[in-house]
């Protein structure tokens, strides 16, 4: 806030320090420099209570002890006052937001003309529009006319029409309604100016000519609610080198500094932005819950209270598994691994590692050739051998249940064929050993 009212200040000392230099026409100029400094003073003193250090720290509010209750709903801010957003973008924006609709101005002042160019003061008008390009920052397209009077004849007449691109700086703090800001302009000014031509015969004579002119200014901009209010003072610089006084003698100059003092509005183009409505909270919905953690939702759980660990169907239940050790197989009548058993039990203890919370049994079958008590005795060596690899390369033996042997009591393929004949191939299935989840 400091900072800004100094750089305002100190840009009006320069612009009194200027027209002062150019001899203009002090009382009205006064008057009109008095009017902004009073809004000016009004705007900032408004602002001074409220207006706060961005960067500084807030201070401390005093507020009620909040309920235990840690699923209370936290506390809402009061909804800020509705605000017009054109002369300052609103108070509730972030500083990532702003009012970007078009608006068109329209503005009536006073030119001082530089006492060089030997010409009256003139009223002059503008009309423009433009657009905020970012939060501080405006740029807008204007187009003006005056028509000042010579002052060694009044019935010359003198028309000035310029186009100029205009770029503001606006210094910005939420809460307050006037903001001040610094302009700069480049445009072109078009002068159609006659002068006393006697005694040629189509006198008065007429001078029709452009130039290039530069702008720099200070105002303020504020809100009457639907539009903005703006005041301006400013000078341009008019780079005309061939002017002429009233009888067509070249005035010598190659540039003028003429002082704008201006008032205008600012209306914006359609309906103003609104905040985005957060859409209203959906009620928590069975099919995405899932209380028990197993992957499936409430609403197709049969089983909601699985456990760890456990394998679950895509209804939500525990389901059997083994790990298959297909191809784990032995030769007839024997209890010792073959070569290509140990890469498929190589990949069981990769998944009992992948999977730290499974405890299996270890189960040795056999086929049907032999007595029962054989076979039993058969399987539980088999079993064995699977269980001692197991726990050789790194399966804690406290996953493991068994070595358990069930001879030839759980086929899983025909030892004969319906014929009663041999079936080789049935039985070669059934001399197996599996890893049976416990854990479900």
């Amino acid at each position: 806030m400091a900072g800004t009212n100094a750089v305002f200040q100190i840009t009006l000392y320069r612009f009194l320090y200027l027209i002062k230099e150019l001899n203009m026409n002090k009382k009205l100029l006064c008057v009109a420099l008095l009017s902004g400094l009073g809004v000016a003073q009004v705007a900032f003193a408004q602002d001074a209570a409220p207006a706060q250090d961005p960067m500084a720290t807030p201070a401390p509010q005093e507020t009620a002890p909040p309920a235990p209750d840690t699923m209370a709903a936290p506390a809402q801010d009061t909804a800020p006052a509705p605000q017009d957003t054109m002369a300052a973008p609103a108070p509730e924006m972030t500083s990532a937001d702003f009012d970007d609709r078009w608006y068109v101005t329209g503005d009536i002042g006073y030119n001082y003309q530089d006492s060089s160019r030997d010409t009256e003061n003139a009223m002059f008008a503008t009309f423009g529009m433009g657009k905020f390009i970012s939060r501080n920052w405006s740029l807008d397209g204007q187009l003006n006319w005056q028509n000042p009077k010579q002052n060694d004849n009044e019935d010359l007449n003198w028309s000035q029409y310029g186009v100029s691109l205009d770029l503001r700086r606006h210094f910005i703090a939420e809460g307050r309604n006037w903001n001040p800001y610094l302009l700069m302009g480049l445009g072109y000014q078009w002068n159609e100016e006659e002068y006393d031509a006697f005694p040629n015969p189509d006198s008065p004579g007429q001078r029709d000519d452009g130039s290039v002119a530069a702008k720099v200014g200070l105002g303020l901009q504020g809100n009457l609610g639907r539009v903005g209010l703006r005041t301006e003072l400013a000078v341009r610089f008019d780079m005309d080198g061939n002017a002429v006084d009233a009888r067509g003698a070249d005035l010598g100059e190659s540039n003028f500094d003429d002082v704008l003092a201006s008032v205008g509005v600012v209306i914006p183009l359609g309906p103003e932005p609104m905040a985005p409505v957060a859409p209203a909270p959906v009620a928590p919905s069975c099919a995405d819950m899932d209380d028990d953690g197993d992957g499936v939702n409430n609403c197709n759980d049969k089983c909601p209270g699985s456990q760890a660990g456990q394998t679950i169907g895509p209804d939500g239940c525990p389901v059997p598994v083994s790990i298959d050790l297909k191809g784990v197989n032995f030769d007839f009548d024997k209890a010792t691994l073959r070569p290509d058993a140990v890469s498929i039990l190589n990949e069981a203890i990769e998944i009992l590692k992948r999977y730290p919370d499974l405890k299996v049994e270890v189960a040795g079958h056999t086929d049907s050739i032999g007595s029962d008590a054989y076979n039993q005795k058969l399987s539980e060596r088999r079993a064995k051998t699977v269980y001692d690899y197991l726990t050789s390369n790194g399966v804690d033996a406290a996953r493991l249940v068994g070595p358990t042997g069930y001879g030839e009591s759980r086929p899983i393929a025909p030892n004969t064929n319906p014929d009663g004949s041999d079936n080789p191939e049935g039985r070669a299935q059934n001399r197996r050993t599996e890893l049976n989840v416990q854990n479900q």
